[in-house]
């Protein structure tokens, strides 16, 4: 990124999911802007249906199938990122969040969430930013959640790993933002108006009434709004999160 603007080049978005979820939504709102998208996830079916999306719009995208929490995995996604153009923007957008009372979490489940937060957070970032200090700059952003910054009854493993996110974005922005990479950790403080909790919870939506839930293509502006920024005013951490939302 220059004081021009932003580079353009490659977007990877890792976490990608749903056709109706933010991993979609951050796809088809860079592939809007002329740059071309990778959509990584482990899910190759809910992967061709985005895929399919950004092709019909006339987006220049790929997929690649993987694990965001295997190292091999994630040097791979970014590689399919270089193959379509020089990586400009980078986004960790993997990982789920199981509640449980305390006492009935498992060392496995606690593992798996950390595994998927703050280890895919790591491995993303450690195989990305070698590609934009090669190529003088760009942007790296992390989806965080309300978890990032206190932890509810029933969240421990998503607060737990979540947190240690944040931390490793802050350390991460304080060591490469001076080298021209735009780190950014965005809090998802809400609930998404997505594929995701409208199937587990069907009535959420109608109980917290109209925009009670983030629209997801309204998240996904807040992650262009980033990335185009000048850099004399970069920031690291925004919140969002509807207007009705007690916080």
């Amino acid at each position: 990124m220059t004081q021009s603007g932003p580079r353009k080049g490659s977007v990877l978005i890792s976490g990608v999911g749903a056709g109706q979820g933010l991993g979609a939504a951050i796809a088809r709102r860079f592939s809007r802007e002329g740059y071309p998208v990778v959509i990584a996830g482990r899910s190759q079916d809910k992967l061709q249906v985005t895929l399919k999306e950004l092709n019909d719009g006339s987006a220049q995208a790929v997929m690649a199938i993987g694990d965001s929490t295997l190292a091999a995995d994630v040097r791979r996604f970014v590689e399919t990122a270089e193959g379509l153009a020089p990586l400009a923007v980078a986004v960790h957008n993997a990982g789920s969040n199981e509640p449980a009372p305390f006492l009935k979490v498992s060392e496995e489940r606690f593992t798996r969430h950390w595994r998927e937060h703050a280890l895919g957070g790591f491995l993303l970032a450690q195989a990305a930013i070698p590609k934009l200090l090669q190529h003088g700059g760009g942007s790296l952003f992390f989806t965080g959640a309300s978890g990032s910054l206190r932890g509810k009854a029933n969240f421990a493993p998503f607060a737990a790993a979540k947190a240690a996110m944040r931390n490793l974005a802050q350390s991460i922005a304080r060591e490469y933002g001076p080298q021209n990479i735009h780190i950014g950790h965005i809090v998802v403080d809400g609930g998404i108006d997505g594929d995701l909790l409208n199937s587990r919870l069907p009535d959420r939506k109608k109980q917290l009434g109209p925009d009670g839930m983030l629209n997801v293509d309204a998240i996904a502006d807040a992650y262009w709004a980033m990335h185009i920024q000048h850099r004399s005013a970069w920031t690291l951490e925004l919140d969002v999160r509807p207007w009705t939302e007690t916080f």
